[in-house]
């Protein structure tokens, strides 16, 4: 492997079908193209189907093989989230790739059709009822070749906690904790997914992975974000870079990739560390069994 992983690392994926959520824009986008660039079809899974659109000419604008569908999902309302699994489930018989990707951040305090505060109900609800729904096409990908599941973290995790006692933040809403509960759930819910692939006997494997500090439509609700992300932020196709490595590169269960710079806000992908709290094996069970009753995707 090269000193500097980029796109040109990626092995051929003719053949793998694969799953990029909010694939319209930001680091979906960049994922999503790279990976057909490499020949994979890709299903953009996107809630704004003209943005989706625009996004699928762009693509092939500078990908003119490009195989891409595009089918809705909100991840904010697990009526869509079904809605999706089954429609994925009678156009394709297996899933290769799963990059959980679509996320909200810090923006004013919103609920989700089901009553989930918006973050946590977005960016780990929404994904763990999507992956349970799509086991059966996961463990039919891992039976000719291992398939993945790639979480989208991010630095926030670091000074993520779980509030089990208000995982919705109803009794005080502060936007940037609930961002970081959130992106520490999607760590909980990789390694916890591992155990569940295992017991399960099913060839995959969760990994998950952070963009470091990339310029992105994400963080429109910051002004401190659009004051520094000219002089500090990298550009989106090194953003998606991470988790690119993350979805190809032979990996173990449970590693995380992020960018190799200074505090690792930029720079080509590496391994990386995750904070201890993101290895609590009880806080992961617990945030797994808290998240089947509040979602009803029972895995077993």
């Amino acid at each position: 492997m090269s000193q500097k992983w980029s796109q040109k690392d990626i092995p051929d994926l003719s053949g793998k079908i694969t799953i990029v959520t909010g694939a319209n824009s930001g680091i979906g986008y960049e994922t999503a193209k790279a990976l057909a660039v490499k020949g994979a079809t890709v299903v953009m899974a996107c809630r704004n189907l003209d943005k989706a659109r625009a996004a699928v000419t762009s693509i092939q604008s500078e990908v003119p093989d490009a195989k891409l569908d595009i089918i809705q999902l909100d991840l904010a309302d697990l009526a869509s989230v079904k809605a999706f699994a089954d429609s994925f489930q009678t156009k394709y018989e297996k899933l290769d790739i799963l990059i959980n990707n679509a996320g909200v951040m810090i923006p004013p305090y919103t609920k989700t059709k089901d009553g989930f505060e918006v973050q946590f109900g977005a960016n780990h609800l929404g994904h763990f009822a999507l992956t349970g729904q799509l086991m059966d096409v996961i463990a039919k990908a891992a039976k000719t070749s291992s398939a993945r599941v790639v979480n989208v973290s991010s630095i926030a995790h670091r000074s993520g906690t779980i509030y089990f006692e208000d995982l919705n933040f109803e009794q005080a809403y502060k936007p940037w904790e609930a961002y970081g509960q959130s992106k520490l759930a999607n760590l909980l819910f990789t390694r916890n997914l591992n155990k569940h692939f295992q017991a399960k006997n099913i060839d995959a494997i969760a990994t998950s992975a952070h963009p470091g500090w990339t310029s992105t439509n994400l963080q429109e609700n910051s002004g401190m974000f659009k004051f520094l992300n000219p002089l500090l932020a990298q550009k989106m196709p090194m953003g998606a870079l991470p988790t690119l490595y993350a979805a190809v590169e032979d990996l173990n269960p449970n590693d995380f990739a992020g960018p190799s710079g200074w505090q690792e806000m930029r720079g080509h992908p590496k391994l990386v560390d995750m904070v201890d709290a993101a290895k609590d094996e009880a806080v992961a069970q617990r945030l797994w069994d808290a998240s089947e009753e509040l979602t009803g995707i029972n895995y077993t």
